[in-house]
């Protein structure tokens, strides 16, 4: 029997219970848990942007009568709010985050981190069940043996990687292999859907070099090794295989990208706009070399240009919920977005990037070309 569902089915971003990307750390007590956290974070403060979810053990809290942000000019945060834990607005609060550490004293995570303390045998036998996907032992001593009825449960266990407590810099390494392996993969997206108005023709047709600018973009990003994409309007009659409809209508380029996430929104987009005839081979790969998946997004940028070029830039998955937001608040310039995130700049010769947009532009171009 065929059932209905009133809901569309969209693709979804892999999510553990809270975060993309979550590790729970139980097996002893809340302390030891949370020094733990602290002295792994250390090793990653300049390169992946981490999380922490604990329970509050404070009997006497109420709930403020006013919800407070106190901001420091060097950028930090302080907020007291009535807020409860609701499983949807969790996760777009975790969605931007490259790993989410949990105390699994409180909260269940999808992975585990076990950590083997003797006086927490007890403890650990009745939350056996949390421990699904354990992808680490730490050792609290180096005489703790690993308990008979984990053993029973996950044999698998004595061939997992084991540390002592002590050694931060080896339990560092092998944490950041975990976040690397849930790195989302790169794909190249060519923006054909405009009307090219300025130009009274499409500027994906227009031909540098024998060879029209949409065919030369998808080839560039094919010659990167990666899986090139047109993003057209549903009226655009353009035979290819990889191509994506705009979705959000009526929105240009911002619509373009909105509209790559919605069908693969775990996945990184090297988006290019058509209209870059001088853009090569030799700059792309320096982006893609330059890809920093903690950011919001990697962006090209002129010598002497104030601004980055949204249409030449990686966006990362955790920057769509932040374009919806955008959105929300009726602005739809992608530029925009970058200039007020968390972003990594690559700065290049303007000359390799610049736009041809009108005809006089056009036929300057070839002639540089001829030439």
């Amino acid at each position: 029997m065929k059932t209905h569902s009133k809901h569309s089915k969209l693709a979804k971003r892999p999510f553990g219970r809270y975060a993309p990307n979550e590790l729970a750390i139980l097996g002893t007590n809340c302390n030891t848990i949370s020094q733990f956290v602290q002295d792994v974070s250390h090793y990653f403060e300049t390169s992946w942007k981490l999380a922490y979810l604990d329970a509050s053990h404070q009997d006497d809290l109420t709930a403020p009568l006013i919800d407070t942000f106190t901001f420091h000019s060097v950028g930090h945060l302080d907020s007291n709010t009535h807020t409860v834990m609701n499983r949807y607005n969790d996760k777009i609060k975790c969605s931007s985050y490259d790993l989410t550490f949990i105390n699994g004293n409180h909260f269940m995570g999808a992975q585990q981190i076990l950590i083997l303390d003797e006086a927490k045998r007890a403890s650990v036998l009745k939350r056996l069940d949390q421990l699904n996907d354990i992808q680490c032992i730490v050792k609290t001593s180096a005489d703790v043996k690993l308990f008979d009825f984990l053993l029973e449960q996950h044999p698998h266990l004595k061939n997992t990687p084991t540390f002592d407590i002590a050694d931060i810099p080896n339990i560092a390494k092998y944490i950041e292999q975990l976040i690397r392996k849930k790195l989302a993969p790169l794909k190249g997206l060519v923006l054909a859907g405009g009307k090219s108005t300025r130009m009274g023709t499409d500027k994906g047709l227009l031909v540098y070099d024998h060879q029209d600018q949409r065919s030369r973009s998808l080839q560039l990003l094919k010659t990167l090794g990666l899986e090139a994409y047109l993003s057209v309007r549903s009226d655009q009659n353009i035979e290819i295989e990889n191509k994506i409809n705009d979705s959000f209508l009526g929105l240009g380029p911002f619509g373009a990208i909105c509209s790559a996430f919605q069908k693969e929104p775990n996945t990184a987009w090297l988006v290019m706009a058509t209209d870059l005839p001088f853009l090569d081979q030799v700059t792309l790969e320096q982006l893609v070399a330059a890809r920093n998946p903690s950011k919001f997004a990697t962006a090209l940028q002129g010598t002497s240009k104030e601004f980055p070029e949204p249409l030449i830039t990686i966006w990362e998955p955790k920057s769509y919920p932040i374009l919806l937001q955008y959105l929300a608040l009726g602005i739809s310039c992608p530029r925009k977005v970058l200039i007020n995130n968390d972003i990594d700049i690559v700065t290049v010769d303007e000359q390799v990037i610049r736009n041809i947009n009108t005809p006089e532009e056009y036929q300057k171009a070839k002639k540089e070309f001829d030439h």
